[in-house]
Parts: C-alpha cells; sequence; structure tokens
C-alpha cells in the first residue's frame, strides 16, 4: 500500500521534470536568436559554456551529501575514459553550440529548432554503423522522409524564408550532437552521468576560448538585457535543464524521455512567436514537419 502511494507523486515530479526540460531547451532556441543581434557565436559560445561550466560545478559540488552513498560515488575519468569525453565535449558542447549560434543569425528560432531535430534519427544510423543495432526498415523509410524535409527546408530563401547557409549549419549542430551522443554513451556505464555534463561543457568552453577578445568586447557595449539573456542560457537550459533531465530520466525509461524532446520544437515556435514576434515560413514548417515525421517513423518498433 506504501507503494501505490508513492508512486503518484514520483510520476508526477519525473513528468514536471520532463516539462521543464523541454520549455527551457526550447527557449534557448529563442534567446540565442535574441542575443545574436548583439553578441557573435564564439562569444555566446564561451559566455554559455563558461558560465554554464560554474554553474554545473556549483550544482555538482556544493548540493548536500546523499544519507546512502551513491552506487559508483563521484569518480574521475580514468586515462581510456579522455579521449571520447574530449570529443563530447568538443563536439556536443563546443561544435555544436557554435554551429547553432551562427545559424540562428540566418533562421527564425522554430525552423533551427526543427531542423537540430533530426538528431535523434541521425543517432540511430550511427548505433546502426558503429554499435552494430542494424538499420530496420522504418529507420531506412525514415531517414528518407526526414532528407526530403531537409530539402524542403533548404528551398527555402533568406527574403522571409530560411537561408541554405542556415540550414547546413544546423545540419552540421544536430550532426555534432548525434556524435556527441553516441560518443558519451559508454563513459555512462562508467561514471555518473552528472560528471560527464560537467567536465564535457568545461571542455566545450576550453574549445571556444579563442572567442575571449571577442567576448570582452562585445559585452562591453552589450545593453544590459542581452547580457541577462546570456547569463540566462547558462543558468537555465544549460544548468537547469540537463539537471532536470537528469532527474527525469532517472525516474522513467530512456525512450519516454527520448520521445519528449520531439515537443521542444513545438514550443519553440511558440514562444518565438509570444517573444520574438516571429513564425517560419509556410515552406521551412512543411520541411519540418517532414523531419520531425521522419524521425517519429525511425523511433517506432518493428
Amino acid at each position: 500500500m506504501t507503494t501505490l502511494a508513492e508512486a503518484p507523486p514520483r510520476t508526477g515530479l519525473a513528468t514536471g521534470a520532463a516539462a521543464v526540460t523541454v520549455v527551457l531547451w526550447a527557449s534557448s532556441f529563442v534567446a540565442i536568436r535574441h542575443v545574436g543581434t548583439e553578441i557573435s557565436a564564439g562569444a555566446l559560445s564561451l559566455a554559455r559554456l563558461g558560465l554554464g561550466s560554474i554553474f554545473l560545478g556549483a550544482l555538482l559540488f556544493v548540493r548536500p551529501r546523499p544519507v546512502r552513498p551513491l552506487p559508483a560515488g563521484r569518480r574521475w575519468p580514468a586515462q581510456r575514459d579522455w579521449l571520447p569525453l574530449i570529443a563530447c565535449g568538443v563536439l556536443w558542447f563546443g561544435v555544436y553550440n557554435l554551429a547553432l549560434n551562427e545559424a540562428e543569425r540566418r533562421l527564425d528560432a522554430g525552423t533551427s529548432a526543427m531542423l537540430v531535430h533530426i538528431a535523434p534519427l541521425l543517432i540511430a544510423v550511427l548505433a546502426g554503423f558503429g554499435l552494430g543495432e542494424g538499420f530496420p526498415r522504418q529507420l531506412v523509410i525514415g531517414g528518407l522522409v526526414a532528407f526530403a524535409g531537409i530539402v524542403v527546408i533548404g528551398m527555402s530563401t533568406s527574403s522571409g524564408r530560411a537561408e541554405t547557409w542556415g540550414v547546413v549549419l544546423c545540419v552540421v549542430a544536430a550532426i555534432s550532437y548525434a556524435v556527441g551522443v553516441v560518443t558519451q554513451k559508454p563513459l555512462l556505464s562508467r561514471l555518473p552521468a552528472a560528471e560527464i555534463t560537467w567536465l564535457a561543457c568545461t571542455i566545450g568552453a576550453v574549445v571556444c576560448l579563442p572567442f575571449a577578445p571577442t567576448l570582452v568586447d562585445e559585452f562591453r557595449t552589450a545593453d544590459a538585457a542581452t547580457i541577462w539573456w546570456v547569463v540566462y542560457l547558462a543558468a537555465f537550459p544549460t544548468a537547469l535543464g540537463f539537471t532536470t533531465w537528469a532527474f527525469a530520466l532517472s525516474r522513467t525509461s530512456a525512450g519516454r524521455m527520448g520521445v519528449t524532446v520531439y515537443a521542444v520544437p513545438v514550443v519553440a515556435i511558440a514562444l518565438g512567436w509570444l517573444v520574438l514576434g516571429e513564425t517560419p515560413a509556410v515552406l521551412a514548417l512543411a520541411g519540418g514537419a517532414l523531419c520531425l515525421t521522419g524521425v517519429a517513423i525511425s523511433r517506432r518498433a518493428a
């Protein structure tokens, strides 16, 4: 009877945490689009990852110690862990942020979110090649549908539609994200997820250090609202968003949590309309719908 009484609150907390993650990650597309008018892609990446590393480190090391020790405890990566960890940090955090930030100087927030969220499909493809999971029929069909969506979005132009170079950058961001996630997978069996996230974010910040002089120059002339948007990106979509994701994932299945990210483009479009007064063009919406349909098809069970 105690178990039944405790189940609904735990389920409710996991659902709430997943919803917070979706909203925060969707809001990052709107924030990047807004900040991009004053802060360049490299400077924004360094500011977000640098502050995000500080916030994540605070959450990780300042949190109260659990009454019962965690099974794995906190461990520093072994020598064999550093290569995949560096690849994860460089690609998932460094290249991803640089490509996405630059892309959103050319595309609206909603179109960017739709394109980037072909990443789950790319992860499935990489797993088929690298992890021997094969290529089910749903994956092949979904891949063709999603590719058709990219072509449709790419047919748009910058005159109220999507710019081709922005589409290319979003695809680069999606590929970097997918490769980073697949690279991270073996680490999760040896190291706690929170430590991996913090270290990967820190590595991404180091990759962006060459943009430090630009960041200093641009922050000198940026208005206070822009700076606060940057702090928001670091504190909420980065630090808090990854924390609520881990909380929800620990209380539900990975498959169910994976499905929740498909809601991010929808929320991003809604927030882009409310905050920035922009929506993707009809052609871009159609292409984005094809992309998400392809991903959904590829993730269906045989």
